[in-house]
């Protein structure tokens, strides 16, 4: 499965159309929001590394983060720093921030930010075939300007209607210190749950200029009561 994404996102020739006229798709976003939502509560109780590759370009200065990423049975996101090499303006000003713009965003009850009908304007772009396989291409635009939003699109898997891939940008930013952050989101399903394999984002920091992180998520446990299969999964 994991090999498939990996193809469905790489090839060259994926072919790439919309086709509004075969395409429900008030029935695949209704889908899509059910899946999510019976997602969310597998999720509760994972845990998994990840890796945050940060650097800030003008500065020439650097900085890998490896940490631990836990998601309560109640849905929080906790980190544990497991090791840090290179500049310390970087784990400051930037890796820093970004974990704790994350924690801060669970402030706000969990459904004013997911992407529901409730706070999102859907639009079907495209519909993609790779390998047999559809995916649907949406146009999210947030109803509100609130911090937690993005505007951009999400693609979704026809079989699971889990989203495999994001690529957005804030509308609006969740912190002083950012002027901009756009990102891309990839996800991998494994067993019907869109794991994360990898976050790429861009931002504009007021204070240090542009900056550069891309998150890599590896060893992703659902828990031994979720998933016999998914004990140790390895995500790369």
């Amino acid at each position: 499965m994991k090999a498939h994404f990996l193809l469905l996102f790489a090839i060259s020739g994926t072919s790439l159309r919309a086709e509004p006229a075969l395409v429900d798709a008030t029935a695949v976003v209704q889908n899509y929001v059910a899946a999510s939502q019976q997602q969310q509560r597998r999720l509760n109780g994972a845990s998994m590394q990840i890796e945050i590759d940060a650097s800030l370009p003008k500065l020439n200065k650097q900085g890998r983060l490896q940490a631990l990423r836990r998601i309560s049975e109640l849905g929080r996101i906790t980190y544990e720093a497991l090791r840090f090499e290179g500049d310390g303006t970087v784990k400051t000003n930037l890796i820093a921030r970004y974990l704790a713009a994350e924690t801060q965003s669970q402030d706000e009850p969990a459904a004013a930010l997911a992407v529901t009908t409730a706070n999102y304007k859907f639009r079907h772009k495209a519909t993609m075939r790779a390998d047999g396989r559809t995916t649907y291409i949406f146009q999210v635009t947030p109803r509100k300007k609130r911090v937690g939003l993005f505007k951009g699109e999400i693609w979704i898997d026809g079989e699971t209607f889990l989203r495999v891939r994001e690529a957005s940008r804030f509308v609006q930013n969740p912190s002083v210190f950012l002027k901009r952050v756009e990102f891309v989101r990839i996800f991998d399903i494994v067993d019907g749950v869109a794991v994360p394999r990898e976050i790429d984002s861009t931002v504009e920091t007021r204070l240090v200029g542009p900056a550069e992180l891309k998150v890599a998520f590896t060893n992703v446990s659902l828990g031994a009561q979720r998933s016999a299969n998914l004990t140790e999964v390895g995500v790369h």
